[in-house]
């Protein structure tokens, strides 16, 4: 009789076993060289038990398997929900409440004061790389986004050329981004972009990162809701290059804006660590389905 088996870190044992899986997945006749879908050979290699067993182990190890995967997925989505709960909270502390404590400190300008438009365009069509405003993702190549480019040689002729530390204003809506996505181009290579977006170059001594989370957190959205309206389709916000020019920008002094950009890259970082943890036990589960039901 086996009293419990070891699996990497995980201990199975025989109290563990459900009947119902035995129900389910039945059991071999003697002298049968498989066992439901796993074969006589493998249960032996990777549990050493003899074949009267497999049954049991089998149904042993998908429960208890799973059950395991299960639970540290649901605690790494737990994570992830606080995770982004937390940092909604940082930026609104950073963005909303400290310059109405403590306006003497913050500054405030028109978009327009401090950037101006990109007029670079990829007349010659030189330019390859095909940069699309994602307001999960970014600004990334359009290739990754959508595993292959949308824009095809030829109709690229009138697109803008973006290069590192432009930022590109997209006015279609989102759940994550409800008044579009303002993001900043942080990749080396140049690229170019539709001129259905907003691309901008900023001109003043103020830290693009710090703008960059600026334009991340709702502290704008008062401005395109007061003076935004509903364009042709419902889901795009329809505004002049006046009205998109006077979006009020408030910033801190220089070593605050680098302070409050630095404790918001680490939030970041520690959210995406959780979020590639969470991608990879749910990847891990779908190994053992392959591996447990083939």
């Amino acid at each position: 009789m086996i009293g419990a088996l070891d699996f990497g870190s995980v201990r199975f044992t025989r109290a563990a076993i459900s009947p119902n899986c035995a129900d389910l997945y039945g059991s071999s006749k003697p002298g049968k060289r498989s066992f439901g879908r796993f074969s006589r050979p493998l249960l032996e290699v990777l549990f050493q038990i003899p074949c009267r067993y497999e049954s049991k182990v089998k149904s042993l190890a998908v429960a208890e398997i799973f059950r395991y995967c299960k639970g540290f997925r649901l605690s790494y989505s737990c994570f992830c929900f606080l995770d982004q709960k937390y940092k909604r909270g940082v930026m609104q502390r950073i963005f909303r409440q400290l310059p109405s404590q403590d306006g003497a400190e913050w500054a405030c300008v028109r978009l327009g004061d401090i950037f101006k438009k990109v007029s670079r365009r990829n007349a010659d069509g030189v330019i390859k790389n095909v940069i699309t405003n994602s307001a999960e993702y970014g600004l990334i190549p359009q290739r990754d986004f959508f595993d292959k480019d949308i824009a095809v040689d030829g109709n690229t002729a009138n697109y803008y050329v973006i290069e590192n530390g432009d930022f590109v204003y997209n006015p279609r809506k989102s759940n994550s981004a409800p008044y579009g996505p303002f993001n900043r181009y942080t990749l080396s290579e140049q690229g170019i972009i539709s001129p259905l977006y907003t691309c901008l170059v900023l001109q003043a001594d103020i830290s693009p990162s710090y703008l960059a989370w600026y334009f991340k957190s709702d502290a704008w959205y008062r401005y395109i809701y007061d003076n935004g309206s509903q364009g042709v389709r419902h889901d795009r916000v329809s505004m002049t290059d006046d009205l998109l020019m006077g979006i009020p920008v408030m910033y801190p002094s220089h070593e605050k804006q680098l302070l409050y950009a630095d404790i918001l890259d680490v939030v970041e970082t520690r959210l995406q660590a959780t979020q590639k943890t969470l991608d990879l036990l749910s990847k891990t589960m779908d190994g053992y389905m392959r591996q447990l039901f083939i």
